[in-house]
């Protein structure tokens, strides 16, 4: 549904001196190919404002407090898009520290000029997949929350080992979460949210915090450390008004 919403989702263009843009887009298969254009507008917003908020992936580990110049809990947004739900969450929970990952520059260049345009202190941007900066740049237990929002369900059968989360991704990202720590997912798509459910829940790392994953969501929405609702994009609007059904799955890091 959200097509721009996920950071394994699209294919983008090549990043001057990474021939091909091979480092920021290693797990090619996982994205859909997709073209788009800067306007020149957003590219001059870009010019001035990405030096400050963005930074492409590499095997540089992420120094969050130093980047935003303050210390404040981490969340990171996988796959954050055009970055409409990213700057609603920010601007709505300015206690928080908010790092969207994203390959696709179009969709980051219009989030660059809305952090501009409205003043937005909370937001930063990692330009590269996901699993990438997870693995190199995210240090373990560092991150209060993960969200990961209508992820490309890749329907097909044979398709399936090109869905972001894989048991693997599961693993990685409970061992970035702090203890207690919240993992946040959405998905429009029965088959994905079914895939979602079986290893999510097969995460020895991870309790269950809503219905979905097993878990009693009043037992655990005023003491986790993140909340549990989310903005209602333009496109989900879209899919709701077609008769989508969301599910969404909330996990908590199990505290020693």
């Amino acid at each position: 549904m959200d097509a721009v919403n996920d950071a394994a989702n699209h294919t983008a263009e090549p990043v001057p001196g990474q021939p091909g843009g091979n480092r920021l887009y290693p797990r090619v298969t996982s994205f859909r190919a997709r073209r788009g254009a800067v306007s020149p507008a957003r590219q001059d917003a870009w010019d001035r404002v990405w030096p400050r908020i963005g930074k492409d992936v590499s095997d540089e580990k992420l120094d969050a407090d130093a980047w935003f110049g303050r210390s404040a809990p981490l969340i990171i947004e996988i796959g954050c898009g055009t970055g409409t739900a990213t700057a609603a969450m920010a601007q709505a929970e300015p206690q928080f520290n908010l790092i969207g990952i994203e390959v696709y520059k179009p969709g980051l260049a219009q989030l660059v000029q809305r952090v501009e345009r409205e003043g937005i202190e909370n937001i930063r941007l990692l330009r590269g997949d996901a699993v990438d900066v997870l693995e190199n740049m995210i240090a373990p237990e560092s991150l209060t929350g993960v969200r990961v929002f209508f992820p490309d369900p890749w329907p097909k059968a044979r398709h399936h080992k090109r869905r972001l989360l894989q048991p693997e991704t599961f693993a990685l990202i409970a061992t970035r979460l702090i203890p207690g720590g919240v993992l946040h997912v959405a998905t429009d798509h029965a088959d994905y949210a079914e895939w979602i459910a079986l290893y999510g829940n097969a995460e020895p790392q991870l309790i269950g915090m809503n219905e979905p994953t097993g878990g009693d969501p009043e037992a655990y929405r005023t003491k986790a450390p993140i909340g549990f609702e989310r903005p209602i994009t333009k496109f989900e609007n879209k899919g709701l008004r077609a008769g989508s059904a969301i599910t969404e799955f909330i996990w908590g890091k199990i505290e020693s």
